[in-house]
């Protein structure tokens, strides 16, 4: 009783660890796309330099996640717990790099006035990061309904990301003096939807740890 006990607060504490680190990328997601729509090179750098905290910290978990393996031996259930806790933390860590990706963008064109006002690439960023808070709050309740609804979103995302890459192209083609810039918007729109995807890959963590079935949402 004392074993299953304890292994019980490490799985526990496994999951904060998880939610900590998630907290950690919506920001940085939030703070990456802000940098950019405000043109603040000192916020973006913010969002460069806090990375490596997120890199720490999924080396820390995925550290637990191997001791834990080791020496519980868990089975069943217990098993995919740990399983998905390293798929989610892999795809936390992507999410991150990719915020820090646009971070980068916004350092390279802050000194450059905005061919456009930027629209829809902040509401692409709000819905991915809703995706990402909602695929940890299905995580955390083990609620496959809740993956299902949030993976939905990521029609809307791919939507949002093919409308900035026509509106750009147009832009491109009618001034070629924008195109620099147009394609640096045209990664961050990119890196957006790969974040979504991310997200869904989460729901699809949630749905083998509840189920131990294996499912592509979106395919």
């Amino acid at each position: 009783m004392v074993t299953r006990t304890t292994f019980d607060q490490a799985l526990k504490s496994l999951q904060q660890d998880i939610l900590r680190m998630g907290s950690l990328v919506e920001e940085a997601i939030a703070r990456a796309v802000e940098s950019l729509a405000k043109q603040d090179e000192a916020m973006a750098q913010k969002v460069i330099d806090g990375d490596a905290i997120i890199d720490e910290l999924e080396l820390e978990i995925d550290d637990t996640c191997m001791k834990l393996i080791a020496t519980q031996q868990p089975m069943a259930k217990d098993l995919r717990r740990i399983a998905t806790g390293f798929k989610i933390i892999t795809d936390l860590e992507r999410i991150a790099d990719h915020a820090v990706d646009i971070a980068k963008i916004a350092k390279r064109i802050a000194n450059q006035p905005l061919i456009k006002p930027l629209i829809d690439i902040p509401r692409m960023a709000q819905l991915a990061q809703k995706m990402v808070k909602e695929a940890l709050d299905a995580y955390v309740r083990e609620d496959v309904d809740l993956a299902h609804r949030m993976a939905k979103d990521d029609d809307q995302v791919d939507s949002l990301h093919n409308q900035v890459f026509r509106e750009l192209l147009v832009y491109m083609m009618e001034d070629p003096r924008t195109i620099t810039q147009a394609t640096y918007l045209l990664f961050v729109s990119r890196y957006l939807e790969r974040i979504a995807d991310h997200a869904t890959n989460i729901g699809e963590g949630v749905i083998y740890l509840v189920t131990g079935e294996r499912k592509e949402l979106n395919d």
